[in-house]
């Protein structure tokens, strides 16, 4: 009896189950640029906000804004101030306010840790980046004290100075 054709398909590359980089937390929901430009970032911790369904949902499709937000410690617990995160477009009469004051969810002794140093002249909780770990939404602060004009400066011609560097032995190598 003859061999009976075989017949082979391609097989089919398998989908990816994550395929929103921002909700599998392999790209941040929101960064603050303006935060390592204004401030000498001391100390950083990573914290838990509580948000509506509907800021999740913007948070996903990338509507959260950090530019002008910092943290503050009141009471015993954590809270983030001034953070922007737009209404969802497809939300109903329960969307939630853009702009509103969010808890911070951090251990006790952490908070104290951040209330002593709080207190000292100059320092101040300013969120670097709004991020999602195993589904769930964080907050990256930083302990930070502010620059000066020409801290910022001295940032930008160091910065530079060191580009030129990175440039000039990139040049000599490709000389080669």
């Amino acid at each position: 009896m003859p061999k009976q054709a075989t017949h082979q398909t391609k097989s089919n590359p398998e989908k990816n189950p994550r395929r929103d980089p921002t909700a599998s937390g392999q790209r941040d929901a929101s960064v603050n640029r303006i935060a390592a430009h204004s401030y000498f970032l001391l100390e950083k911790f990573e914290a838990g906000i509580t948000l509506t369904g509907t800021e999740v949902k913007s948070i996903r499709a990338g509507k959260a804004n950090l530019k002008d937000s910092y943290g503050l410690v009141k009471d015993g617990e954590l809270w983030l101030l001034n953070a922007h995160i737009s209404p969802y477009e497809h939300g109903s009469y329960s969307n939630h306010e853009a702009v509103r004051t969010r808890k911070l969810l951090m251990h006790k002794g952490e908070i104290q840790k951040l209330l002593g140093k709080t207190q000292q002249k100059g320092l101040t909780l300013i969120p670097l980046r709004l991020y999602f770990k195993n589904g769930r939404v964080k907050v990256e602060i930083a302990l930070a004290k502010g620059k000066q004009l020409w801290d910022k400066r001295e940032t930008e011609r160091r910065r530079t100075a060191d580009k030129e560097a990175r440039e000039a032995i990139a040049r000599s190598h490709k000389g080669r």
